[in-house]
């Protein structure tokens, strides 16, 4: 099957036909998302702030899966784009090896410390209770995950976006449908409670990585997996792990803030910490549709590297900033125009509904300028450029927001911490600009 059509068609209705299948599913992505956190909700306001608490780490989990599958993603495409198809199916093979084992040990390490993990930010022993019974059950389903998406990637690296949309939407549309019967006990399904919404989550996963494997062996992709290809080469683990490390720690930074800022909020009351849990919550149904867009420009940046096209990379790259922009700033204008009826989707709490609206309004304001922190940190991933791309996601996740908070909060109380969001944004789009410029003319 010929791949070439990443430096062949115009670069826009190449971009739409590669980022629009990915947009598609995480919006569905998304919408799973706040739907297992509305019917978890639905259960009691101590089961939305132990899902909080969990978040973090189960954040970590998908970081790892995640951001190694952007490693061999960009592995394959740049292969591709070389002509090198032995290498290319070696990043394949190989980086399927590794996501397992990365699996395996997040399953054992995660489950072991979540009993003291949430006893960092609260002395709830019914919120402990519930986030352990939460994370034991989804945690044990890492392996799946990280096989999941490193097949995600694969396809992604070799263009076939159609395929991780029916995928990720089937897996998420089960989840969906999956929730309300496992939570409440409809019909023939057992009552769970919170071990509901983690099993809904986790057969949903097991369902994408059904259909990847069905797909793979009934129709033929680019690359090959088989274990004449599991003998170790060097240069292929290099890139896998040069872009994949990287890409980790870009993903876990957000895990680092929200922790941080937990601990910051929990020193007013614990609604905070249940407003922010929400906001990042429903900050995925705007992300994560940006980010579809930004998945599907890193194969075609990568690919057209690969094979010498600096002009089209610099396309690639400005059309995605327009259309990542635009889908962020449509999201600041729904956040201000109706806060309350978003933060009441998910507590009835009329104080933190209050709270809440505060709390949209002021992050919202950093919404569209982040579009050039998260286009070039994604361009700069495609390109195999994976420190640049860490660069910017420290200044945005760690070094900038969380010293802000701190200090703004000691001088406006929470509200402090809201502001430190659209302050950061600002400062991290100048740097992002400067580091991915001189990142790309490093290569000329």
């Amino acid at each position: 099957m010929n791949e070439t059509f990443m430096k062949e068609k115009p670069v826009f209705s190449l971009l739409m036909s590669m980022g629009l299948p990915m947009a598609l599913s995480m919006l569905v992505n998304s919408l799973y998302n706040i739907v297992d956190s509305f019917f978890v909700a639905k259960i009691s306001e101590d089961a939305m702030n132990a899902l909080s608490l969990v978040f973090p780490v189960q954040n970590f989990i998908n970081a790892v899966a995640i951001g190694f599958g952007v490693g061999i993603s960009a592995s394959i495409a740049y292969y591709l784009g070389a002509g090198d198809k032995k290498k290319a199916n070696q990043s394949a093979t190989q980086g399927l090896l590794f996501a397992a084992i990365h699996g395996v040990v997040l399953t054992v390490l995660c489950i072991a410390v979540m009993p003291a993990f949430l006893r960092l930010f609260t002395s709830s022993q019914p919120v402990i209770d519930l986030g352990i019974r939460y994370s034991v059950i989804a945690f044990a389903f890492s392996l799946v995950i990280s096989l999941g998406i490193s097949f995600e990637k694969i396809f992604q690296g070799v263009g076939r976006m159609k395929v991780t949309m029916v995928s990720l939407a089937a897996g998420c549309i089960a989840n969906i449908i999956l929730d309300p019967f496992l939570i409440f006990g409809i019909g023939p399904f057992p009552q769970m409670g919170i071990e509901g919404a983690a099993l809904a989550t986790g057969i949903g996963q097991v369902l994408t990585l059904a259909i990847y494997l069905i797909v793979y062996l009934k129709m033929p992709i680019p690359v090959r997996i088989g274990k004449q290809y599991l003998s170790p080469d060097r240069e292929v683990a290099v890139r896998l792990y040069a872009v994949g490390v990287p890409a980790t720690f870009n993903l876990a930074l957000p895990s680092l803030l929200i922790s941080a800022l937990n601990a910051i909020l929990s020193a007013y009351s614990q609604i905070y910490v249940v407003i922010l849990g929400i906001y990042y919550k429903l900050q995925t149904f705007l992300y994560l549709p940006a980010n579809g867009i930004i998945q599907g420009m890193r194969p075609l940046i990568g690919y057209n590297f690969g094979a010498g096209e600096h002009r089209r990379v610099k396309k690639i790259y400005l059309l995605t900033l327009c259309m990542s922009g635009t889908i962020l700033l449509a999201g600041t204008v729904v956040c201000l125009a109706c806060p309350g009826w978003l933060i009441g989707l998910f507590t009835q709490n009329e104080e933190t509904i209050r709270a809440g609206e505060t709390a949209l309004r002021i992050i919202s304001a950093g919404f569209a300028v982040s579009a050039i922190s998260v286009t070039s940190s994604g361009a700069l991933e495609g390109l195999g450029k994976g420190l640049p791309s860490f660069v910017i996601s420290l200044f945005r996740y760690a070094v900038i927001i969380i010293p802000a908070a701190y200090a703004l909060s000691r001088l406006f109380g929470p509200d402090g911490v809201w502001n430190a969001f659209w302050i950061t944004e600002v400062i991290a789009a100048v740097i992002s600009l400067y580091v991915y410029r001189r990142s790309v003319r490093t290569d000329g």
